[in-house]
């Protein structure tokens, strides 16, 4: 019996979600959620899923988990019908998933770890997630999750390339690392390899890997051998999506961020000129306490100088305990607006980008639906149906504006 299992927020956690699955196995009529506690959007939606699943499935044993729980184990204890709450290390403790296991609220903020936990199957994706790294050393004034996930933690090269060599034997033609902070990968291991360094390593060690992906990355922290990496390997994919954040000075400086609109600009450039072509995104943050409309207007020119394909946008959400907090803040109904805003920029950029890729071809891994995703991440669909989880040669016929169109050559 495979046990239900609803995922909020980031790559890390669906990674983690599968590593609960399989150390869950059998618990009959139980649901895990997995919450995040990025913004108060994603809590509440977490919180709306409990009472619903309280409604409608009032038998059903509720496990909750994650960075919302890790941060406030009380307060999820107390919605209806959660039966257990799991701290984010208690959730991978494969103690804490036996039949007669109990966890208290107390024990939650237990001394962290981080050690490799061996996924071999992701149940509703084409890619699998392998985690890299976990917590994170930093405190930008907006964000509560190092107080959720700890500080930087990296799991040894030798057990990534156990769990992507598994991976790539069951099937999986791309692999994305994910985690906190990436970038900050081995900092706390013996020699102190960077993030490139383990790249090259887990490329030479699984050559039969075809495509590897990265997930968000701090543009303060890109190491010299990745940097040879994206110029050089071409099983690294042309996909780079920054932790930006803002693309105002005052705004980033406001952030505690650790680079400036200059240095993230010359990240953008430096990219491109060492892989042409190559498809660059970034997060940003919209109505940040403090933004006016002329910083506002400093990060959308960022984003259209910049030619940034790939947005995710969020409003401002204030995260309690945090010092961007007790800023002055913008009003709710700007932040949206400026979201839109941002959002539209971004959709506009997408367009551009998918029309120049008419009449190329590209290498596509195949999904459900007649659908996949290109080498630069871009969402393609093809003209017939074809076997999900393969690399195959298409070429792109059209563009709808916010996706490719494409026929297998």
């Amino acid at each position: 019996m495979t046990v239900e299992i609803l995922t909020f927020g980031c790559r890390l956690n669906t990674y983690e979600s599968e590593v609960m699955r399989g150390l869950s196995a059998n618990r009959a009529d139980t649901v895990v959620v997995n919450t995040c506690a990025v913004t108060a959007e994603a809590e509440r939606q977490a919180r709306q899923a409990i009472r619903k699943l309280a409604r409608e499935r009032p038998g059903a044993r509720i496990v909750v988990t994650g960075c919302a729980v890790q941060i406030d184990p009380a307060a999820w204890a107390e919605l209806p019908n959660v039966h257990r709450v799991l701290g984010n290390d208690d959730k991978l403790r494969p103690e804490n998933w036996l039949p007669d296991a109990t966890s208290a609220v107390s024990d939650i903020m237990a001394a962290r770890e981080t050690a490799a936990h061996l996924v071999t199957e992701f149940t509703t994706r084409a890619r699998a997630f392998v985690q890299v790294q976990q917590g994170c050393d930093h405190r930008c004034t907006f964000c509560i999750i190092p107080f959720g996930r700890g500080p930087n933690r990296s799991v040894p090269i030798g057990a990534i390339a156990q769990q992507v060599r598994m991976l790539v034997a069951g099937g999986y033609q791309e692999i994305v690392l994910t985690g906190v902070d990436v970038a900050s990968y081995g900092a706390d291991l013996p020699g102190a390899p960077s993030l490139g360094q383990m790249i090259r390593r887990l490329l030479l060690a699984v050559p039969e890997l075809p495509r590897l992906r990265l997930s968000s990355i701090d543009p303060a922290a890109i190491d010299v051998d990745l940097w040879r990496l994206i110029a050089e390997q071409p099983r690294l994919m042309p996909h780079l999506h920054l932790s930006l954040q803002a693309g105002s000075d005052l705004i980033l400086k406001r952030m505690r961020r650790r680079h400036s609109r200059a240095e993230a600009m010359a990240v953008v450039r430096r990219a491109r000129d060492l892989r042409p072509g190559i498809a660059i995104g970034a997060d940003l943050i919209a109505g940040f306490p403090t933004e006016t409309e002329a910083l506002f207007e400093d990060t959308l020119r960022f984003v259209q100088e910049a030619a940034l394909p790939y947005l995710h946008v969020f409003p401002y959400s204030e995260r309690p305990g945090t010092p961007a907090a007790r800023m002055p803040a913008v009003a709710k109904p700007v932040r949206r607006a400026r979201a839109a805003a941002l959002r539209a920029a971004g959709a506009s950029e997408a367009g551009r980008f998918f029309a120049r890729q008419i009449g190329r071809q590209i290498w596509l891994l195949t999904e459900a639906n007649q659908s996949g995703h290109s080498e630069h991440f871009a969402p393609v669909r093809l003209a017939r149906p074809i076997e999900a989880n393969r690399l195959v040669r298409a070429t792109v016929t059209g563009s709808t504006g916010d996706l490719l169109l494409a026929e297998v050559a």
